[in-house]
């Protein structure tokens, strides 16, 4: 079945709902963070996330135009490599009084996947190889910053389970 300009454009318009939600995120988590190394990278995946509303919207733009979709040859913008990608190792150290940045991290990683599965959907859905190529960019780029708080959490959630104590053991 073919996707129609209509389902299109409400997907994309969803798509941008979900980008400004991300940055909204993102931006409060930074504001709310003690680690100077978790404020750096939330404000790194808020600018991400802005960029991609601002590639949705081009592309929402071109759509309605009916003019060709940009190429986009995206180079994403956190660093998010090795065990700790998102705090400081600091950050162990009060690891029991890090209910903040523990939520954050549940909620982003939340947050990117359900935005990987809509992006795929929306690649799926496409007949055309530029909107597909569009959208599994978008996923991938969104699957990096899943993955970055899903080993950050990972990391972590042993220590702030019993810090805490979370855990019955």
């Amino acid at each position: 079945m073919t996707q129609t300009k209509d389902q299109l454009l409400a997907g994309l318009k969803e798509a941008i709902l979900t980008e400004q939600t991300g940055i909204q995120f993102y931006t409060v988590a930074a504001a709310n963070t003690t680690d100077a190394q978790g404020r750096e990278v939330f404000q790194q995946l808020a600018r991400d996330e802005a960029e991609h509303q601002r590639w949705l919207r081009r592309q929402y733009g071109h759509l309605e135009e009916g003019t060709p979709w940009e190429t986009w040859d995206p180079e994403p913008g956190a660093g998010l490599s090795g065990p700790s990608p998102i705090f400081s190792d600091m950050l162990r150290s009060r690891i029991g009084e890090a209910h903040w940045e523990m939520t954050a991290l549940s909620v982003g990683l939340t947050l990117e996947e359900a935005t990987v599965i809509r992006y795929r959907t929306l690649a799926q859905a496409s007949d055309r190889p530029e909107v597909r190529r569009f959208f599994e960019q978008l996923a991938k780029w969104e699957e990096s910053h899943a993955e970055a708080l899903r080993r950050q959490s990972n990391l972590l959630k042993e220590s702030y389970w019993r810090e805490a104590r979370f855990a019955p053991f």
